[in-house]
């Protein structure tokens, strides 16, 4: 009589979910807008993450996935995005761990920068070019020349 044997596992995958977060100040300071919204993480962004990783445990890397973009084209995201529609402005974000496995980056777009109808927001690797880890669309958002925009991206693996 064979013995069998039963191997049970548990869901151990590591899921990615990414927030974007803009925020649409006027001259005054005040809050004029706010837009949350869930994005994909793009097949390229993965692969990048994957590499990062690898290259964390051979000790040789920097982090570069802080460079957040602002675009004005409206088509939904995809999986398959290696760019933005229609980008306007890109700048170096803040990077934090806030807890709870996110990990946070912060950009700011003062007055004179990314002005315009604002649908979609990427985070990429590098500050021109690079790798689109993730991309969103959201509601317009319409900054003026005066406006200065904060977007906050929040990637939470869990």
């Amino acid at each position: 009589m064979q013995s069998q044997v039963q191997k049970v596992y548990e869901d151990r995958s590591v899921k990615l979910r990414g927030q974007y977060i803009a925020r649409l100040y006027g001259p005054d300071g005040s809050l004029k807008q706010e837009v949350v919204g869930k994005n994909v993480v793009c097949t390229n962004g993965k692969e990048w993450l994957a590499s990062l990783l690898y290259s964390c445990a051979l000790a040789a890397a920097t982090n570069t996935a802080k460079y957040i973009a602002i675009g004005s084209d409206s088509t939904s995201e995809a999986a398959s995005n290696t760019a933005m529609g229609t980008e306007l402005s890109r700048h170096t974000g803040t990077v934090s761990y806030v807890s709870n496995q996110i990990y946070q980056v912060k950009a700011t777009f003062a007055t004179g920068s990314g002005t315009g109808s604002i649908y979609e927001y990427g985070l990429f690797s590098s500050n021109t070019g690079g790798t689109l880890i993730s991309r969103d669309t959201e509601a317009l958002i319409t900054k003026g020349a005066n406006d200065t925009l904060t977007v906050t991206y929040q990637l939470t693996l869990s």
